[in-house]
């Protein structure tokens, strides 16, 4: 009893006094709220541990689950460290997998369903049979779309109206759509007997709640739960973990509210914050120590949360007194980027590694400028979670086209910078964005910096031409494909979660990238805040924040530093107030009702107050989008939208100013189309 105990004391003298408490608290339920680089895998696999060693814990009997396989790698490795190695440690589909390929064919007498990886096979099958064009971005964001409504414990039937409670949307798609599609790829699905991921716990749930034996015996196996990052689980994830303890209480849950940054996909970060409510008598513990960061980092990291829905635990840094966290803004996105090349450069002569930096932004298409930058220093780099600039489909596709459209001499008698827009309103550009998240847009921020490549490039060279425009490209790819073993770290703020490096810049950090554009609701525009939150703690020692007043060079100085960074700016470099309205959320002008879509958003009206245009007018201007859009060998959105159609069939515009006014027609639209619109109208009917 006394080496028991002396090995158990040896095994809890490595924590501090909270993560000790974790360790100690063998019987469930605990809650334990884990701020950024306090330790929480440290906390969670001591306790396990310390668990088995008293013999509290059966090793076998002990379940740790976790959301992706490095987690759980992660989590078995220590555990094997601190004499655990029986220990099971899965992520959430691993657990249910091996549950449902052993009682799935003992219960209903077949054979599981073929597991596939990817939906879009079958999503393309099911577009298909509804006379759907669906590109691969499309299909993309259709089965993340899936996903979300899968996780959400939402069905085809259901998804309309819980989708537009939710404000969803995908790619301008009506919901009542996106609800046929969903409804196609489940049939697709049962007609090829396969099943994807969401179902491997959709049917091990179904398997548990329907047969008490399989219940019984699972329960039997895992007496003692521990989730990590419990303020990712989804409501599917939930329901699984509740017929997992079958109304016991041994449940022990680690997370960290203000790293909420998956709610698009269906995480509820409410399973955390009113775990004492499901499970009285929990105990609820606080890690705050901060070991990773300097006192500066973590005095930033807070102040960004203060005082604001996001604020969570207040952290407190273990570390040494560090450099002072520097903000700065930047005429253009190019400047800013020359500007962190510089200072990585600088860090690195100061010895720290390339592998040890990171550069962080809002979305993949800004990697475009640092790339570019570092190259020119000869600074290695990789670009996490994505493909770099150049490799990436999209504008592989688009340098193809615009080398070919050069070498033709078709483009000849246009201007070469109305050539390269045509080239890609032909691929599915324009000048606006697509509203929402997802792949169409990202497939579009791609595309729009190669027009502004294209701006700069004509701005920086007179008398410049495609073919030049196009060398240019294929030298800039040329030299950013060269290999990188040890580089610096290029990647988004979702990318960053759960890694640290020693210095970190968060970049584009101004309104409109950050919160982005398309976050119009309260909750979304504070899961951005939360984004920079975990961009800012990824950093040890040096962490700097930049933005840039303009895209591009020479353009005028509009963008305003985050409204995040506010409390953090010396007064003088704050945004006026008025430059940091807060995004507002569009609603209908006849009931007032928040609008959902795009297309109602564009509108100005919901689904249920449809606009009120001319029917005739308006199908006569479809007939002759379409017959432009051949001609133009363009799709026919990029012409006119049904939604600048509608808009233009409901006012009547007699002139081209009346013309100009209406939401989606721009100059080029004017210039291309705008004789033959206003002819149409004008025409009897």
């Amino acid at each position: 009893m006394t080496s028991l105990t002396s090995q158990a004391e040896a095994l809890l003298s490595a924590l501090d006094p909270e993560q000790r408490q974790v360790a100690e608290a063998l019987r469930g339920p605990v809650r334990v709220l884990a701020g950024a680089g306090t330790g929480k895998t440290r906390a969670i696999t001591h306790r396990i541990a310390h668990g088995v060693l008293t013999g509290v814990y059966a090793p076998t009997e002990v379940l740790a689950v976790t959301f992706t396989t490095r987690a759980a790698g992660e989590l078995r490795q220590r555990l094997r460290q601190l004499g655990a190695p029986a220990v099971q440690a899965r992520t959430f589909h691993s657990a249910a997998l091996r549950q449902l390929r052993y009682f799935w064919p003992h219960v209903h007498g077949t054979e599981l369903p073929t597991l596939t990886e990817s939906k879009l096979g079958m999503l393309a099958a099911a577009t298909r049979r509804l006379g759907i064009r669906a590109d691969q971005a499309l299909l993309r964001d259709l089965a993340s779309e899936i996903e979300w409504a899968k996780v959400s414990n939402v069905g085809p039937d259901d998804y309309p109206l819980i989708a537009a409670r939710h404000g969803r949307s995908v790619s301008d798609q009506p919901p009542e759509t996106v609800s046929k599609v969903f409804a196609g790829y489940e049939d697709v699905k049962r007609e090829q007997h396969r099943m994807d991921m969401e179902d491997v716990l959709l049917f091990t749930a179904g398997v548990l709640a329907s047969d008490e034996r399989v219940a019984a015996q699972v329960r039997r196996q895992y007496k003692w739960f521990v989730v990590d990052e419990f303020q990712d689980v989804s409501p599917l994830q939930s329901a699984l973990l509740d017929l997992w303890l079958g109304g016991r209480n041994e449940l022990c849950v680690v997370g960290d509210p203000a790293q909420t940054i998956y709610s698009f996909a269906g995480a509820d970060a409410t399973y955390l914050l009113d775990f004492p409510k499901r499970y009285p008598g929990t105990t609820s513990i606080e890690l705050v120590r901060n070991y990773r960061s300097t006192p500066q980092v973590v005095v930033a990291a807070n102040t960004l949360l203060a005082g604001s829905p996001s604020a969570g635990v207040e952290l407190r840094s273990q570390q040494p007194a560090g450099a002072a966290v520097r903000f700065g803004g930047h005429p253009d996105e190019v400047a800013e980027a020359s500007y962190v090349a510089d200072q990585i450069a600088a860090l690195q002569r100061r010895g720290t590694a390339p592998g040890q930096i990171a550069v962080l932004f809002r979305i993949n298409a800004q990697s475009e400028h640092f790339e570019d930058a570092l190259s020119d220093r000869g600074i290695p780099y990789v670009v996490r979670g994505a493909a770099r600039f150049f490799e990436r489909p999209e504008v592989r596709e688009a340098v193809v086209r615009l080398r070919g459209a050069a070498r033709s001499g078709e483009t000849a008698d246009v201007p070469w910078l109305e050539a390269v827009h045509g080239v890609l309103g032909g691929m599915g550009w324009s000048a606006e964005p697509p509203t929402g998240r997802g792949q169409v847009r990202d497939r579009w921020e791609s595309w729009q910096a190669l027009v502004t490549q294209a701006d700069e490039f004509a701005a920086e060279h007179e008398g410049g031409d495609l073919v030049a425009f196009v060398e240019d490209l294929d030298r800039r790819a040329a030299e950013q494909h060269a290999p990188a073993a040890d580089g610096v770290t290029l990647a988004t703020f979702h990318a960053a979660k759960g890694l640290e490096w020693d210095a970190v810049f968060c970049t584009g950090v101004q309104d409109g990238t950050v919160p982005i554009t398309y976050a119009d609701r309260d909750a979304t525009v504070e899961e951005e805040r939360r984004l920079l939150y975990v961009g800012m703690t990824r950093a040890r020692t040096d962490l700097s924040v930049t933005w840039a007043a303009a895209r591009n060079p020479g353009q005028a100085a509009r963008r305003q530093p985050s409204r995040f960074l506010t409390p953090l700016l010396p007064e003088g470099e704050r945004a006026p107030s008025g430059g940091r309205t807060r995004s507002k959320v569009a609603r209908c002008r006849e009931c007032s009702q928040p609008l959902g879509t795009a297309a109602e958003k564009k509108r100005g009206r919901c689904a249920s107050h449809p606009v009120r245009y001319d029917e005739d007018l308006f199908e006569r201007l479809k007939a002759w989008r379409l017959e432009r859009a051949r001609d133009d060998e363009v799709p026919a959105y990029v012409v006119f939208t049904d939604a600048t159609l509608e808009l233009i069939a409901e006012h009547k515009p007699g002139n081209e100013t009346a013309l100009r006014a209406i939401n989606g027609v721009g100059p080029n639209k004017i210039d291309k189309y705008g004789e033959d619109v206003l002819a149409l109208v004008a025409a009897p009917s």
